[in-house]
């Protein structure tokens, strides 16, 4: 097996389903993680799925995934990502390549929302496709990978 992915997910992503979902969808993030595991297998990969509202965690996992010597990390930020230099700041750190994903187009929305720190880091990012945006950031993160 060619390791593992780590699929980091920031506040309020736990109450998706709920949570605005005009805007959000009505997916699960168990939905999501079922969606993350399936896309990560047909490649090979297993994934490790996390969800905090606390952004030391989130820099605490990000950590976990570079001492782990993880293949990649897909994280949505959410709230954290107009905001956290310190998930930056990890992400640079590790060196473990990188996709920040969103369920919406963040760029359609709110002016603060279009200020993206995490950007900088990744070596990618998706946003628009609903909860499928994670399975299109594993399906990237597999290509880039295998380019090595």
């Amino acid at each position: 097996m060619p390791g593992t992915i780590y699929v980091i997910n920031g506040p309020n992503l736990n109450l998706l389903g709920t949570r605005e979902p005009e805007t959000y969808g009505r997916a699960t993030l168990a939905d999501i993680e079922k969606l993350c595991a399936e896309t990560a297998k047909r490649h090979g990969y297993a994934i490790e799925f996390r969800q905090s509202n606390r952004e030391g965690e989130l820099v605490d996992w990000i950590q976990e995934a570079g001492k782990n010597k993880a293949a990649g990390i897909v994280i949505n930020p959410a709230g954290y990502t107009s905001t956290s230099i310190a998930i930056l700041d990890a992400l640079l750190a590790v060196k473990v390549p990188a996709v920040e994903v969103h369920i919406s187009n963040i760029h359609a929305r709110e002016s603060f929302r279009h200020h993206s720190y995490i950007s900088k880091a990744a070596r990618a990012v998706i946003c628009g496709f609903g909860a499928e945006g994670y399975a299109l950031a594993i399906e990237g993160l597999a290509a880039l990978l295998g380019k090595k």
